[in-house]
C-alpha cells in the first residue's frame, strides 16, 4: 500500500469521468469505496473536492490517498516523470497533435529541447525514436527554454520543416504564453519594445536590454495583457512575442518591473518580498497555444495544459483558467 500520490491526467484522458479514470488506473478499487473517498474529500482534483462524474482534463492533478489495491502495472509512470522510460514512450505522453506532416508536443518544464552543457536528455535526441520507414528523423522548427513548458512544433518531413520554419521567420505564427509575475504591470495591456544583447556571465548566457545601435543588439517586441491578479502581489499575464529573441518574454517581464516567478536568471526581488508559501520555486512560464499555417494548407491550432507546478499555483491563488477566454 503506497502513501498519498499526486497523479497528472494525460492528454489521452481528456473528458474522462473521474470514476472511469479510477477504473482504468485502479481496476481493483470498488465503486462504493471510491464514493466514500470522494465524500470524505480524500480524493481531490486540483486541490478541490470532486464527484464520480467530474470530467478530468489533461494537466489536472488527482490526489490519491493510500489505497489497499494496486495500481495497474502498465501505469506506474504517469505525468511528466521521464526517468527510466524509453524515448518513444515519453514522446507519446507529450503528444498533443499528430498528422502525416506535423507533431505538436507539450514539452515538460526541465526537459531541454537540444543538447548542451550539463544536458543529459533532450527532445532532439529523443526524436530518433520516431524515425519513419525511410529513415527520416522528425525535425525541430523552433525552440523553448529548458524551464519553459508547453507547445513545441516538430516537422515530420524535410519539406514540412522548410515550410514551418518559413512561417516562423515570416511571423505568420501566433504564440501565446501564460506567465505568473511579481507585482502588477503599470498598464493592463501594452506593447514592450526594446533592443536586446547577449552577454556571457559565470552563470551562462544572459540577455540584457541594450541601446539602439549597440553592437550585437537585436530588436525585440512583445505584447501582454493582465488576465487576473492576486491583490498587488502577483499577476497572471498572457504574453505574445512578435519577435523570437532568446529569453525575450523573461527579459521583457523583468523590464516592466514584473519578473516571472521562479526565473533563476531575471528575477530580482527586493529584500521585503517573500516568495509565496506553497508555490514551487520553478519558472512560471508556459507556451499555452500556437496557431501556425499547416504545410499542406489550413491552420494548426493547438493548446497545451499547464504543467503541475503552475496549476498548483493557480489553485493556491484561486485563478480561473477560463478568465483567459473572456
Amino acid at each position: 500500500m503506497a502513501g498519498v500520490e499526486q497523479i497528472t491526467v494525460e492528454a489521452g484522458e481528456a473528458g474522462m469521468r473521474l470514476d472511469r479514470w479510477f477504473k482504468a488506473h485502479y481496476p481493483g478499487l470498488g465503486f462504493g469505496h471510491l464514493q466514500k473517498l470522494l465524500r470524505s474529500g480524500q480524493v481531490r482534483v486540483n486541490g478541490g473536492r470532486a464527484k464520480a462524474d467530474t470530467r478530468v482534463e489533461p494537466g489536472h492533478v488527482i490526489r490519491i490517498p493510500p489505497l489497499d489495491v494496486d495500481r495497474k502495472a502498465s501505469d506506474q509512470m504517469t505525468g511528466y516523470s521521464i526517468r527510466n522510460q524509453d524515448d518513444g514512450d515519453v514522446l507519446a505522453r507529450m503528444l498533443l497533435h499528430e498528422d502525416p506532416k506535423v507533431y505538436v508536443f507539450n514539452k515538460p518544464a526541465g526537459l531541454a529541447v537540444q543538447g548542451g552543457s550539463g544536458v543529459t536528455r533532450n527532445v532532439d535526441d529523443m526524436l530518433e525514436a520516431l524515425r519513419n520507414k525511410k529513415g527520416e528523423k522528425p525535425r525541430l522548427v523552433h525552440r523553448l527554454d529548458r524551464d519553459t513548458s508547453g507547445v513545441l512544433v516538430v516537422a515530420r518531413t524535410r519539406l514540412a520543416a522548410m515550410k514551418l520554419s518559413e512561417s516562423f521567420r515570416a511571423r505568420e505564427t501566433k504564440k501565446t504564453y501564460w506567465a505568473l509575475v511579481k507585482g502588477v504591470p503599470p498598464k493592463r495591456e501594452d506593447k514592450i519594445s526594446t533592443w536586446l544583447v547577449k552577454e556571457q556571465t559565470p552563470d551562462g548566457d544572459r540577455m540584457r536590454v541594450a541601446k539602439h545601435g549597440e553592437k550585437g543588439a537585436d530588436h525585440a517586441v512583445s505584447f501582454y495583457r493582465v488576465v487576473e491578479q492576486a491583490a498587488q502581489s502577483l499577476s497572471w499575464l498572457e504574453m505574445e512575442p512578435y519577435t523570437g529573441r532568446t529569453h525575450q518574454l523573461r527579459v521583457h517581464a523583468a523590464h516592466i518591473g514584473c519578473p516571472i516567478i521562479g526565473d533563476p536568471k531575471y528575477f530580482e526581488a527586493d529584500t521585503n518580498w517573500d516568495f509565496p508559501g506553497g508555490m514551487q520555486n520553478r519558472l512560471h512560464l508556459h507556451a499555452r497555444r500556437i496557431v501556425i499555417p499547416h504545410p499542406d494548407g489550413g491552420k494548426i491550432d493547438v493548446t497545451a495544459p499547464m504543467p503541475p507546478h503552475m496549476r498548483q499555483s493557480w489553485n493556491l491563488l484561486g485563478l480561473d483558467e477560463q478568465s483567459a477566454e473572456d
